[in-house]
């Protein structure tokens, strides 16, 4: 009687040469598929970032017009470093990017997307539904509300029912804790994408797995230690990303609630208003656009560390079949 072992080849059989063209075929077939997003990517952002770098390099101008322009090769980006609001608008923008991120975009929206999957599922459905209210809410009048909210009195409501009751005089709070309204602001926007990230996440995790926890006695806590934050290492990847990119380019509320007042100016106002909005209509494209190669490099920058922190690599690998 014939064993399964003896059934089963030392060696397997040597395959014949693959023709040319069929190697040819498998290379050419994952271009054909990615082609589309390569050339969305090619046109919308690579040619972009190659016009913006030129422009950098250029003295252009209202002043000079579009056709007086020069080439001054790094000169703006000279007179970035030695500019004396660079180092405070650097810092803010830091500041605005590290609190944003981690208490809101990131941690506010791994806190809601874990107590909205352990509630009951309509409720939790409820809940979610209410965090997105201001993504929805035009930016305008999102930020008026909040102006409303922080107005002397006796139009503020946190002055009169809020921090009134309790004894605090009365103020107008935007200029006195600018900051505080700049990181709520984008933040409550920021909070709700990363809900949605994170609630599906954890929502395609196999129940196989929870209950095994369960089986092993452990608690809330644990199963979330242990079996959930390790399988969210994708979507964490991406929102981070994602999220640190969208801040660094962002001040649409940081312009409508300050417009760059109480030392609230950012990297990326700083150009806008350099390069397309100032009092004085000296538009500096040149200059702007230096300004903006800077975040496009920093973004770049970031994205590498977050990938390299990550493990990316890891996370792309082909399981491994083992084969007898």
């Amino acid at each position: 009687m014939t064993t399964i072992d003896e059934r089963i080849p030392s060696t397997l059989p040597v395959t014949a040469r693959t023709p040319w063209w069929s190697n040819l075929r498998r290379m050419v077939a994952p271009l054909l598929f990615m082609s589309p997003a390569s050339l969305l990517v090619l046109v919308f952002f690579f040619t972009p970032v190659l016009i913006l770098f030129g422009i950098s390099l250029t003295n252009l101008s209202s002043s000079t017009g579009f056709r007086n322009w020069e080439w001054v090769g790094l000169e703006n980006y000279r007179r970035i470093f030695v500019h004396p609001q660079s180092v405070d608008v650097f810092r803010n923008t830091v500041k605005y990017v590290l609190f944003t991120l981690a208490l809101f975009n990131v941690g506010l929206a791994m806190v809601l997307a874990l107590l909205t999957t352990h509630i009951p599922r309509r409720t939790g459905f409820f809940f979610r539904s209410l965090w997105l209210l201001p993504r929805i809410t035009p930016s305008v009048v999102y930020i008026m509300m909040w102006k409303y909210m922080a107005a002397d009195a006796p139009y503020g409501i946190l002055n009169q029912h809020l921090f009134g009751p309790l004894g605090v005089e009365p103020t107008n709070w935007l200029p006195a804790q600018a900051w505080a309204f700049v990181i709520l602001t984008n933040g409550f926007v920021g909070a709700s994408f990363g809900m949605i990230i994170f609630t599906s996440a954890i929502e395609s995790i196999p129940r196989d797995y929870m209950i095994a926890a369960l089986v092993d006695g452990c608690n809330l806590l644990q199963r979330i230690r242990y079996v959930i934050l390790p399988m969210l290492r994708w979507p964490l990847l991406f929102v981070t990303t994602y999220q640190t990119l969208s801040l660094l380019t962002s001040f649409e509320y940081i312009l409508l609630l300050t417009e760059g007042q109480f030392n609230t100016e950012v990297w990326s106002l700083w150009a806008y208003q350099r390069a397309l909005n100032n009092y004085w209509g000296n538009f500096q494209w040149g200059f702007g656009a230096a300004l903006a190669m800077i975040l496009v490099g920093v973004g770049l920058l970031m994205a590498v560390v977050y990938m390299r922190y990550f493990q990316f690599n890891q996370l792309v690998q082909e399981p491994k079949i083992e084969a007898l």
